[in-house]
């Protein structure tokens, strides 16, 4: 929930909503405390810059669809429909939404972006290939557990300013005019696995996973190996056993090995 485009200098007087909301970034409480009534978010801009910035590192471009979570005047929704791709933003203030329906108007781009009047966390986000995020950080921590059970894996979220707590970003910019964070919704790979190599060889694997992080063992031929190096992005994972390197996509309940080296069904 961005403020409008206006440059700030030092001999300008704040108004009181203005003060609020740039002490609110400084001091995470205060916005929840002291916010308006109508809203979550105080409404503080993301400059020109940062956008294309977010918008690079996310990768939108056209087949993309980007839902900018508390989208202010519209400035990062319209910005993607720029670059081909299909957005939404919502936010809970009136003003902005309107005044973001104006600019996509004036754009020519409302065949590609739309806005809503909506309270982000019953905004259905699931069809979205990237969320765009300039929330506080208590926010993004209430949003998260949605971003990654309700996103599709190998989805981008990619956030101005805030993180996610322990989740670890892909990426973290840190520019004059801010910092823009990176993340990738992984697939699932915790649980249990019967792997099979090419020449049938079977292993099992027991596998515990923290985001994007894995770790676990695998057992197979007499002995028990903890993996190395494991990650997930996306759907891709890899990993290291034995001294060999694993490298497959996770689809739902089947792992498939690059050139089909491996496979393997998850068993619990």
């Amino acid at each position: 929930m961005r403020p409008p485009a206006i440059l700030y200098t030092k001999a300008m007087r704040l108004t009181r909503r203005e003060a609020l909301a740039l002490a609110a970034l400084a001091i995470p409480g205060l916005a929840a405390a002291q916010r308006e009534p109508d809203l979550e978010v105080p409404y503080v801009p993301t400059p020109p810059d940062l956008v294309e910035r977010m918008l690079e590192l996310a990768g939108v471009r056209a087949g993309d669809y980007l839902i900018d979570l508390g989208c202010g005047d519209g400035r990062i929704a319209i910005a993607a429909a720029r670059r081909g791709a299909r957005a939404l933003g919502v936010d809970l203030d009136p003003a902005r939404i309107a005044e973001a329906v104006n600019a996509a108007g004036f754009a020519g781009l409302t065949n590609l972006v739309r806005f809503r009047r909506e309270d982000l966390f019953r905004t259905a986000i699931y069809e979205a290939s990237v969320i765009a995020l300039y929330l506080l950080p208590s926010v993004n921590l209430r949003l998260r557990p949605r971003l990654l059970t309700e996103l599709r894996p190998g989805s981008r979220v990619v956030s101005h300013n805030f993180d996610m707590g322990d989740w670890r970003p892909d990426a973290d910019e840190h520019h004059e005019s801010g910092r823009v964070l990176l993340w990738t919704i992984p697939a699932t790979a915790g649980g249990s696995w019967a792997l099979t190599m090419a020449d049938g060889a079977a292993f099992a694997l027991e596998l515990d996973q923290r985001f994007q992080d894995v770790s676990g063992t695998m057992t197979g031929g007499g002995r028990m190996v903890q993996l190395e190096d494991a990650i997930v992005h996306g759907k891709a994972f890899a990993f290291r056993a034995g001294g060999r390197a694993f490298a497959g996509t996770i689809e739902d309940a089947v792992m498939t090995g690059a050139d089909n080296a491996w496979r393997a069904e998850r068993t619990g």
